[in-house]
């Protein structure tokens, strides 16, 4: 296998600024010296967890506004890590804020990029499992819907109209493998 040389960045600028998100245009030449100018997200420091809540042997997921496709999407709870959290910490205090619980056994079981042309984020898939109820206020919008779905159909996710998003069905495969690894 051939060794790529990664491109020489000859400049970065700010090129368009929100209050949530920076874009910046990177100017790159290759090792073939062919140059090019690329669009990206300004390199994000935080990273973020989705959890996949198992209780009673149901998978805990949230229905939530979405703005992108201006609907509500079906999915599991997710949320930045806050400055000084571990992956570990922050998974143990979105369940609480999102569901109402904690959980007294959490695993990692994957760490995702996201578009990375464009995004440099990285999302830590966990699996929580021993629940015990416990709540701390979070900041939704709104009080977020429960859908309590059967594990032994979790798969049927996969046809849910509401159930779109790549970062959850990467955590269901992920889950799928998990558990029938604990077989």
């Amino acid at each position: 296998m051939i060794e790529l040389q990664k491109p020489k960045i000859l400049n970065i600028k700010h090129i368009a600024r929100s209050n949530l998100f920076s874009i910046q245009s990177v100017d790159l030449e290759f090792s073939n010296g062919e140059k090019r100018v690329y669009e990206r997200m300004t390199p994000a420091k935080r990273e973020a967890v989705l959890i996949v809540p198992i209780i009673d042997n149901h998978l805990i997921l949230i229905r939530e506004y979405a703005v992108g496709i201006e609907n509500y999407e079906l999915g599991f709870p997710k949320g930045a890590i806050d400055p000084g959290e571990t992956p570990l910490e922050a998974a143990e205090r979105e369940l609480k804020e999102e569901i109402g619980f904690g959980a007294h056994k959490m695993e990692q079981m994957a760490k995702l990029t996201m578009s990375p042309s464009y995004f440099s984020s990285k999302m830590n898939i966990l699996i929580a499992q021993e629940l015990y109820s416990e709540k701390l206020e979070g900041d939704e919008p709104e009080p977020l819907q429960q859908v309590r779905w059967p594990l032994e159909r979790m798969m049927e996710l996969l046809d849910h109209p509401d159930f779109n998003e790549a970062r959850n069905i990467s955590a269901l495969f992920y889950t799928e493998r998990y558990l029938s690894g604990q077989k």
